[in-house]
């Protein structure tokens, strides 16, 4: 798409345009996603969901529609900004979940993102210009003509609209200080057991009296300067410099995979980098909702935290090593994949696609171990029910600001490291032993981290700050 729009003014500057259009979103999202997470804490988890939704849908079409690099990056920041769904999210199903269940329902966020990656992904790759992939049918639209990347973004807006009609639908309140609110205003069914009245009990007694006159103001919510203890800087320092490589791997692997193998990537066209990732993402189910919780049982989520990061060092140090393979299949790949000729499925080339996929398996695994723990991680650290949306939104910001610094960085340094032919490791395995290193310093500050963080110890609280009652609970 960045080629296509002429900002580049060569193919190997592509890399860092499309890092500032990845950033962007990221850029924007960093300035209002405490935001969303503490308008969550105070008119609900629902209206904030619903109003994200409505932005990706607006911003989908957007984007689609865009002529200009200029534009597309307009409507990238706009949906950064109006995008809060993913630490809102978090707090949903903490709160709807306990002990018995909550590794097992934190797993489902992360299958869900990591589905719509792959699937994304590979709806990206295959939908994209459509002309020239599917000539039969749609080489008579006209529009597809003009807009090449307009297709998948439909498709995208589509789904998110169902999201949108369905959430509106059958999606309910968890936010306990909003459904407490049902007893206190307007509902005529008083939380009090029958028969425990007679003549001579006050209807209301005085303890009530005063708490119900207590204004709301009495409880003073917490700040983020008042959650960031030792163990949640450390948590929030790890979680940053992992999702720093993560997002450097995110927005170097297509673009490596599309470079010539002379420059040190693998020559794929946007059809088999789909394809890639989508055959990749075929264990995330399996992962997520079998492996990851019967792991977290039995080792907790700091364990499968660091496990998530171990993987994630052998699989960067190897990616950049494919390269080597890819120029020695039998026919240049770049020439051979992605052709109207028959590919020549060398032991060479053959090799690469196994060696592929094996990898990227390993960087999946790293994904569900790692988000799917600092889901947990969060959710555990916060020391009320009411601090949930602010715990969340506090971790989604550290991931955004390393989403705005990742691709931007990743863009440049691969450029840079492609463009002078420098020894190892300063030519095109840069980029990747820098994320292998990011990871590594990750991995050791998280041993400073106590294990009591395998705990969900949040309080659960009414509006005005106070533990709610096991009644009120059930109610």
């Amino acid at each position: 798409m960045v080629e296509d729009f002429g900002v580049a003014k060569s193919p190997k500057d592509i890399a860092f345009y499309a890092g500032i259009l990845s950033s962007s979103f990221s850029i924007c999202q960093t300035t209002t996603v405490m935001f969303w997470g503490q308008l969550s804490d105070r008119i609900g988890r629902r209206p904030v969901l619903l109003i994200g939704l409505v932005g990706n849908f607006v911003t989908f079409l957007m984007f689609g529609f865009a002529r200009s690099y200029t534009w597309a990056l307009i409507a990238r920041s706009l949906n950064g900004l109006l995008s809060g769904n993913v630490a809102v999210s978090k707090s949903v199903v903490a709160e709807i979940s306990d002990n018995t269940n909550r590794s097992r329902c934190m797993a489902i966020l992360p299958l869900l993102w990591n589905v719509g990656c792959v699937g994304g992904a590979a709806i990206g790759g295959l939908l994209a210009d459509p002309v020239n992939q599917y000539p039969n049918l749609f080489g008579s639209i006209r529009i597809f003509h003009e807009l090449p990347f307009l297709l998948p973004c439909l498709v995208g807006s589509m789904v998110t609209l169902f999201g949108i009609v369905y959430g509106f639908v059958m999606l309910e309140e968890t936010l306990a200080t909003k459904k407490a609110r049902r007893y206190t205003h307007g509902d005529l069914r008083p939380p009090v057991k029958a028969g425990l009245a007679d003549e001579t009990t006050p209807l209301v007694s005085s303890e009530t009296a005063q708490a119900a006159d207590e204004p709301a103001a009495a409880y003073k919510r917490r700040t983020l300067r008042d959650l960031l203890t030792p163990t949640v800087v450390t948590v929030m320092v790890t979680n940053m410099l992992m999702c720093l490589g993560i997002a450097c791997c995110d927005q170097i692997y297509p673009i490596f995979a599309a470079t010539k193998t002379s420059d040190g990537g693998l020559g794929f066209d946007s059809r088999n980098i789909g394809i890639s990732l989508a055959i990749s993402g075929v264990v995330v189910l399996y992962l997520q909702l079998i492996m990851y919780p019967r792991l977290e049982r039995k080792f907790g989520a700091l364990y499968c935290y660091q496990q998530g990061q171990k993987v994630m060092i052998p699989m960067y140090l190897a990616m950049p090593c494919l390269s080597w393979i890819a120029a020695r299949s039998g026919q240049a790949v770049e020439h051979a994949v992605g052709t109207d000729q028959p590919v020549i499925f060398t032991p060479a080339y053959a090799m690469l696609w196994i060696l592929l996929l094996a990898n990227l398996f390993l960087r999946v695994i790293g994904n569900v171990l790692f988000f799917t723990s600092v889901n947990l991680l969060s959710a555990n650290l916060a020391p009320t029910t009411a601090d949930l949306g602010l715990m969340n939104g506090a971790q989604q910001l550290a991931m955004s600001v390393t989403r705005v610094i990742g691709p931007v960085m990743a863009g440049y340094i691969w450029s840079w490291s492609i463009k002078h032919d420098l020894p190892y490791p300063f030519n095109a395995h840069l980029v990747w032993v820098i994320c292998a290193l990011l990871t590594a310093v990750s991995l050791y500050m998280t041993y400073d981290i106590p294990e009591s963080v395998n705990k969900f110890a949040a309080i659960e609280v009414d509006e005005y700050g106070r533990p709610l009652s096991e009644q009120d609970r059930t109610e």
